[in-house]
């Protein structure tokens, strides 16, 4: 039997990967432990030059803590070379996320006494229902590393989510890169029957999508969502840009105009959330302010704002003249309009009541994702009124 720990860097389906690979080793009767241990595995990202240094880094000081670490993911899939220098004991294992797990598994051997179900270690269960894009936006490196779109059965998701409703998991996130591309052609599934079907699980309290392009949030999807009444009042549609000049140059397929005429049948009721990408090679400062204008007609609150990094094997590769410090100081404004953005639909919650998931000590989220300060167990939904606004969530009564 092997001691193991896990960690992931990146996004939600680096997380779901992560979580793919623990479930292989509990099943093969390893034992998950805190920190130190035999194996360590390190689920990595490489969309930023900035990810891949903090991936190197855990790889890093894994080594000096275990006796083998393993290295998957984004990272170990995009240069494998990365991560030369390291200790021996630091195997990269450059695989797609559906191989991957057998591939550590493996190396890692199983033993007699096996587990029957391994429970996530989170209080939200993310359940990927797709991986891969088909597309090429000309800085993304996600479909040189995780390959064409393809999907998962629906009758799988669908049994994986009974799974975890069962483990006792109030919340389901539905994960995947590029969710909207999501196709069971031979069951006859869409994403909005999936996502119909999937918030109709007995037991299941709340379902959302982690993510969804802007060109994929059409009037089924939108009357799915609306229909569904377990589905979250909160949807994560990436901008990039506010400017089309940059958007054409970025290779993203919609305008500013479609962008904001996509959103706006959510806007009432949705809480919308974004990505931006701040000083893309020709982002101008004028461009910039078009972002900053697109941002608050969309309504958006929360904004994750990605300070534009070149990534081998992109178009973009080598295209990179905007200043650090420029990138620096747009991406300050982006999130201070992003923070009031957010302070303003808080406090537009005064008074109210909402459903709050505590996913942590004093922490949880309402039915549109906003966050709450609240005193509760860890796991519950609880039904709370809000008294008041700081600069970290919604004080709960």
């Amino acid at each position: 039997m092997a001691t193991f720990s896990m960690r992931f860097l990146g996004c939600k389906v680096s997380q779901t990967d992560a979580q793919l690979v623990r479930e292989r080793l509990l099943g093969d009767g390893h034992t998950e432990v805190a920190d130190a241990g035999d194996v360590a595995v390190v689920n990595t990202c490489c969309v930023t030059h900035e990810a891949v240094r903090k991936s190197r880094h855990a790889a890093a000081r894994a080594a000096r803590a275990h006796q083998r670490v393993y290295v998957t993911g984004c990272g170990a899939n995009l240069a494998p070379g990365g991560f030369d220098g390291l200790p021996d004991n630091v195997v990269v294992v450059p695989r797609r996320s559906e191989d991957t797990p057998a591939a550590v598994a493996g190396d890692v051997g199983a033993i007699g006494c096996v587990q029957a179900d391994a429970r996530l270690d989170r209080v939200r269960a993310f359940v990927k229902i797709q991986d891969g894009c088909s597309f090429s936006c000309n800085f993304c490196v996600i479909p040189l590393v995780r390959g064409p779109s393809r999907s998962r059965p629906a009758a799988a998701v669908l049994h994986e989510i009974e799974r975890r409703v069962a483990q006792g998991h109030r919340e389901v996130v539905l994960t995947g890169i590029n969710l909207g591309c999501y196709r069971d052609r031979e069951a006859g599934y869409r994403l909005a029957r999936l996502v119909r079907e999937a918030g109709a699980t007995p037991g299941l309290a709340r379902l959302r999508l982690s993510s969804i392009e802007v060109n994929h949030v059409n009037d089924e999807l939108v009357a799915a969502l609306r229909d569904t009444t377990t589905v979250s009042r909160h949807l994560h549609v990436p901008l990039q840009s506010g400017d089309d000049a940059v958007l054409r140059d970025m290779a993203r397929r919609y305008t500013a105009h479609a962008y904001l005429n996509r959103v706006a049948p959510l806007q009432d009721d949705f809480n919308l959330t974004t990505d931006v990408i701040v000083g893309f090679p020709t982002e101008t400062e004028a461009a910039f302010r078009n972002t900053l204008a697109a941002v608050d007609q969309a309504g958006i609150t929360k904004v994750h704002v990605f300070p534009y990094s070149p990534r081998p094997g992109t178009k973009t590769a080598t295209d990179d003249p905007v200043p650090p410090q420029v990138k620096k100081e747009r991406s300050a404004r982006l999130r201070a309009a992003s923070q009031a953005a957010s302070l303003a639909r808080w406090r537009g919650k005064l008074g109210t009541e909402d459903v709050v998931l505590v996913d942590r000590p004093g922490r949880g989220y309402g039915d549109d994702y906003s966050p709450w300060l609240v005193d509760a167990p860890v796991g519950e939904l609880v039904r709370v009124c809000a008294r008041a606004v700081s600069e970290e969530g919604i004080l709960a009564a």
